[in-house]
């Protein structure tokens, strides 16, 4: 039996010890027994097993479990992932500043972030990673190539790479720095009064960057403000508080929790002044706004304080608590449910009550509340995320478009774009031409791309229903005959869905040029909630009838 093993039992039993001196009530009866099953399972288990059994790995697949049982947020975090943890809250690391991601079992840059090592070394998009500090990376996963790329900020490293097009490899060799990713991945002006700021987290600073980006905006000229939350999981709560101070009054609610626990039952109220109270505001949400970015969302629409446009969020009313454990590993732990201001919860998964096969199904209808806006008395749910005041359609890709994206096709061309041409036109004003287009459309007749679309899946899972029911007697031809109509064609495709595809690859071309940022840019013109926010800036009238409930 190794020290470790004896350390790890013997902290079970004087847990296990240290119960006993509680009342014996039928609830601490209840842990001290099981705890006491716990260990003596897992001696039996590691002493006895056929096999050799790793004692962590069997302790954390048990813990995984225990806590998967609960709710998906609650989890624990060993002492060798607490820096990727600090990493996603802080949106903090050392490293080399690049989204590196496996290609077909090439390690590649994917995107290098401006102002740090990756980007002044010179990499670009479509690099090839061959080895690091002399290590050769193939047959490396993604999260090992990520470790040995990260590091103390001031720690030399040395990568051999190949450029795309290239023959021969080179060294490039230097030092990694702190990177901070920054929330405000983008922020411009859209229009000639319009301004656009794109929140993708909610890590340390993230209100001074959105008051940052605003204040800007409005020297430019700004006297409308498009908040991007879509896409944006979340974070920290207290960002959540002071952002969506910026746009309501001082001492005014922002959120509330409650708990089991009497200390978790809190109001957060605005402490601040707010920037500013009066400036028009619409909010995009989608199915992956989540949490804190459902905080700020709730907000701004329970005080009739502007439009929200998009997709009903993701519905994430939980908040978490960090918990020190021994052996320096934490526990991230559900502590609370968090109300908006009107009072609603807008969790959506019932948790506490799963069926029987483990499922969690999303809370009735007919048990959902009616709240009012503060303000103007709107109606507002709880109970299934935070719903839009404009709802629209979430964009769905054809399917010749994604077999195009998850091949690396619009990848692999863009990087043969970039090296015939050294210079394009700014990022919103640049437009593949036609010659262009028809270009790549023999790009891709030279390519294996095998892909189906959702008919044919659905026609495929009704002949199999048929068959097994012995309903396809004498529709079989049938069944063909519309396969067969049914079936993607490639050439086809690719006209019929032109400019679709034509948007994604102008995309994936202005990154090689201008990164992340042009990206975002390049993406306004093709993107209907943006759209539909600057048509409703347009029309004033309809903006505030919406505030008004009217």
């Amino acid at each position: 039996m190794t020290k470790r093993f004896k350390y790890s039992l013997l902290l079970v039993l004087a847990l296990s010890g240290a119960l006993v001196a509680f009342r014996y009530n039928d609830r601490y009866f209840e842990i001290q027994k099981n705890l006491d099953i716990f260990a003596s399972l897992f001696k039996e288990v590691n002493m006895f097993y056929v096999d050799e059994v790793n004692p962590s790995t069997l302790m954390k697949t048990g813990i995984d479990a225990m806590l998967n049982s609960l709710d998906p947020y609650t989890n624990y975090i060993p002492e060798d992932e607490i820096e990727d943890y600090r990493t996603m809250t802080t949106g903090q690391y050392g490293g080399i500043g690049a989204l590196v991601g496996s290609r077909e079992g090439r390690t590649l840059i994917i995107m290098p972030y401006e102002g740090f090592p990756a980007f002044k070394s010179g990499l670009k998009i479509g690099d090839e990673i061959l080895k690091i500090n002399g290590v050769e990376l193939r047959g490396k996963s993604s999260a090992q190539v990520s470790k040995m790329l990260k590091g103390q900020a001031g720690t030399k490293i040395t990568l051999e790479v190949k450029s795309h097009g290239q023959f021969m490899s080179r060294e490039v060799s230097m030092n990694r720095e702190n990177v901070k990713i920054d929330n405000v991945r983008y922020y411009g002006m859209v229009s000639q009064d319009v301004g656009y700021v794109q929140l993708t987290d909610f890590t340390n600073g993230a209100s001074r960057e959105v008051k940052t980006a605003i204040e800007k905006l409005k020297t430019e000229g700004a006297s409308k403000l498009i908040l991007d939350l879509r896409g944006n999981p979340g974070g920290l709560l207290n960002e959540a508080v002071n952002i969506a101070n910026l746009f309501i009054n001082r001492d005014l609610d922002v959120v509330s929790t409650k708990g089991k626990i009497s200390e978790w039952n809190k109001t957060y109220k605005a402490l601040n002044q707010p920037l500013d109270i009066e400036i028009p505001v619409v909010v995009l949400i989608n199915g992956r706004s989540a949490s804190a970015s459902e905080i700020v969302a709730g907000v701004i629409q329970d005080y009739d304080r502007g439009v929200l446009i998009g997709q009903k969020s993701f519905g994430k009313g939980l908040v978490q608590a960090t918990r020190p454990l021994s052996y320096n590993s934490q526990l991230k732990v559900t502590t609370a449910k968090y109300y908006t201001p009107s009072g609603r919860c807008i969790q959506a998964l019932d948790y506490s009550n799963r069926k029987e096969d483990g499922t969690v199904e999303k809370i009735a209808d007919s048990l959902k509340t009616a709240y009012k806006t503060k303000v103007s008395g709107r109606t507002v749910y709880d109970g299934a995320g935070v719903d839009p005041d404009i709802s629209l359609e979430a964009k769905k890709y054809a399917s010749i478009t994604n077999a195009l994206r998850n091949k690396n096709i619009l990848f692999d061309y863009a990087n043969e774009y970039f090296l015939k041409n050294p210079t394009i036109k700014a990022a919103r004003e640049f437009r593949l031409s036609e010659a262009e287009y028809q270009d790549f459309i023999k790009y891709v007749k030279g390519k294996q791309l095998d892909y189906t679309n959702q008919a044919v899946k659905a026609l495929k899972e009704l002949e199999a229903k048929a068959k097994e029911e012995k309903l396809n007697t004498g529709i079989e031809a049938q069944i063909k005959a519309l396969e067969a109509k049914l079936m993607p064609n490639k050439d086809n495709d690719l006209l019929v869905h032109k400019e679709e595809v034509k948007a994604a690859l102008e995309s994936e071309i202005v990154a090689r040029y201008y990164l992340e940022k042009g990206q975002t840019q390049a993406s306004f013109n093709y993107d209907p909630d943006l759209q539909a926010a600057l048509e409703l800036f347009k029309n004033m009238d309809k903006y505030h009838k919406i505030l008004k409930g009217k």
